[in-house]
């Protein structure tokens, strides 16, 4: 969840009234960071996974599955039992969003040997029965991306009742703030994204129209003129940040060996993005119904839109003020690499001063004055357009050589598909990138899947020096297209026909440069994720054929390939459409419940049936071949204090 500031939260006036020395320190720290570790080269690949997990418990008398509201009980009980008890311990625990979510973590970073791959699964497997083990009798922890009735009443254990008035966080008229992490940043951040925007965030979903759904289907606010105003025919409206950041997700980290390597990594899997967002689709209902859409992605983004209406262009601009095109949650806006400069064919608002201060050159006495080449100053000047939002009292002042609070404050609270990560002052980490738009899965073995197919793609990307570039406003449009519902079978994508040119790497640490032609046409074409990812003949070689390519050209034990082979066949088939995403999956199973009307509507007792199931795939206490291949597992007892009733 990013930076975890502890201290006395300032009220959005107050924060904004410092936002002008958060930005220049922020590029200050920035600096101090970039002159000191701009040269460092040979760093090791490390790698991690962040898995994000919800509560919940089951009522099986009363047919209804609720969240609990215990993350943060949970989570203390898991770092006392774990880091600080030994810090070599395989895993590491941290807070997220909803009080009924954690995150976990290996305990520390995989390796650059093959022989990885292969502890992957064993440490997922470890953190889910690390945090089962504390869980209360008919509890369970559950990787689902959305869950299905968040919002309606009842929904959390112990119950609240949503308080739309002043004075609460969210005032939503469905989230109740008792469902915010108590750690005050996460209030903090949504108080001040209302107070920033000027309003409540408005997140309408397209509703999928079944045959008894009402068309047009309209929800009605009685007494709310807001959420009259706001939301809209055939769409299901929800009103706070806890609806995007209350869901979760699957993302890896990489070190790179320099900063020119993370760049051209950064670019490369920015155009992936998509692509690996849509086969891992996980998430087609919200707030007690059933959506158009299978990905979380655009209802994250609305859920923390702080721009105010001017920077939205609902209103004349004043006061200097910036047309701000997206959310501070959405896909990258520029490439980072000199081979990327002339795909960069989006129109990016930055901050003018504080670009020209980091372009400026060395200059005697003051080091500071920056020597940052054209594409970086602009990515940095871009995030910095946006307002910290949330500062602490005592984190006002600091040491601008040794810290980075500043930075990282508008830093990560930019959520985008890649996030370009420097390393923390002072330390032995070195240049990052983040790979962030993947929804979460049911079971280990999908999550560990989907995170050694990007991490080997990476590999290959490095070793064959592949070149994935397109323009970014059609990997604009290749997200959108990816949170469609099927886009896994349905959608086609923008990815670039010959692969194996042009991306001949870094030699001058930004990345080789290329003629700065415009880019032609024809050197990308749409295909669907089939052709993509297994390849057609003609058309395109197919992401896995070359991870395959280059696995045989690998010293790889057998038992190691024999995993590698089992996942990279599960990501195959789901782009084949001969296995089933998990949002597929989850619309099947709904349609054929007994008590489902076809009228778009998620029951308690439906959601009880769906979340148990979803609970019984995860710890191995039933075959799902529709989703996981035929006899994927052995089915491993016949019961367990988790599993449902029925």
């Amino acid at each position: 969840m990013g930076l975890l500031s502890q201290g006395s939260p300032l009220s959005w006036e107050e924060t904004k009234r410092h936002a002008d020395h958060v930005r220049r320190h922020g590029i200050l720290q920035f600096l101090h960071i970039y002159h000191a570790v701009k040269d460092r080269h040979k760093d090791v690949l490390k790698w991690g996974d962040e898995v994000e997990y919800m509560l919940v418990s089951f009522d099986h008398e009363n047919k209804k599955v609720q969240l609990v509201l215990s993350g943060e009980e949970v989570l203390e009980t898991l770092q006392e039992k774990g880091e600080r008890t030994n810090p070599n311990h395989p895993t590491l625990w941290r807070p997220e969003y909803g009080s009924y979510m954690i995150e976990g973590t290996p305990g520390q970073p995989y390796g650059g040997t093959m022989s990885e791959f292969n502890t992957v699964e064993d440490n997922m497997r470890k953190r889910r029965e690390e945090a089962t083990s504390v869980l209360k009798k008919n509890q369970a922890l559950c990787t689902i991306t959305s869950f299905p009735r968040l919002g309606c009443p009842g929904f959390t254990l112990p119950e609240f009742k949503p308080n739309p008035v002043e004075g609460g966080a969210s005032k939503s008229l469905f989230f109740p703030d008792e469902a915010i992490n108590k750690h005050p940043r996460f209030s903090t951040l949504t108080r001040n994204i209302r107070h920033r925007r000027g309003e409540k965030v408005v997140i309408n979903v397209p509703i999928f129209k079944d045959k008894n759904t009402p068309s047009p289907f309209i929800e009605t606010f009685p007494g709310d003129d807001e959420a009259a105003k706001a939301s809209k025919p055939d769409h299901i409206y929800m009103d706070a940040m806890g609806f995007g950041m209350g869901n979760c997700c699957l993302q890896v980290t990489f070190q790179a060996c320099s900063i020119a390597e993370a760049r051209y990594l950064y670019d490369q899997l920015a155009t992936i993005c998509p692509i690996v967002m849509a086969l891992s689709a996980a998430s087609p209902f919200y707030r007690g119904y059933v959506s158009d859409i299978d990905c979380r992605w655009g209802v994250i983004s609305a859920s923390v839109d702080d721009r105010t209406r001017e920077e939205r262009g609902l209103e004349p601009l004043k006061n200097n003020n910036y047309r701000i095109s997206k959310s501070r949650y959405d896909s990258i806006d520029s490439y980072l690499s000199e081979c990327g400069e002339k795909y960069n064919d989006i129109d990016l608002t930055i901050d003018k001063e504080i670009y020209k201060q980091l372009l400026q050159e060395v200059s005697p006495g003051c080091p500071l004055s920056a020597g940052i080449d054209h594409l970086l100053a602009q990515h940095v000047a871009h995030l910095f357009i946006r307002d910290p939002l949330t500062l602490f009292a005592e984190k006002i002042h600091l040491d601008d050589a040794n810290e980075s609070d500043h930075f990282e404050n508008i830093q990560s609270t930019n959520w985008q598909t890649m996030r370009f990560k420097p390393p923390p002052p002072n330390s032995d980490i070195g240049w990052r990138v983040e790979f962030r738009p993947m929804e979460v899965q049911l079971t280990d073995f999908e999550n560990s899947a989907y995170v050694v197919f990007v991490v080997l793609l990476t590999r290959v990307i490095l070793s064959y020096k592949l070149d994935f570039l397109i323009p970014l406003s059609k990997v604009d449009e290749n997200m959108k297209v990816a949170q469609k519902r099927d886009a896994v079978l349905q959608g086609m994508f923008y990815f670039r026909k010959d692969i194996c040119k042009g991306g001949n790497a870094m030699v001058d640490g930004r990345g080789k440069a290329q003629p700065s032609t415009e880019p032609a046409a024809e050197e990308y074409a749409l295909m669907s994720i089939d052709t993509i990812i297994n390849g057609k003949e003609g058309v395109f070689p197919g992401l896995i054929p070359i991870l395959n390519s280059y696995l045989e050209n690998m010293e790889v034990d057998v038992d190691t390939r024999c995993s590698i082979l089992n996942y990279l066949k599960l990501i195959k088939k789901r782009a084949s459409g001969e296995l089933m995403t998990v949002a597929r999956w989850m619309r099947e199973f709904i349609a054929n419940h007994p008590d489902y009307k076809h009228d778009s509507v998620i029951t308690d007792q439906m959601n009880y049936s769906l979340i148990s199931k979803c609970n019984q795939i995860a710890n191995e206490l039933c075959e799902c071949p529709e989703l996981l291949g035929p006899a994927f597992r052995k089915v491993k007892y016949s019961g367990s204090k988790t599993g449902s009733s029925n």
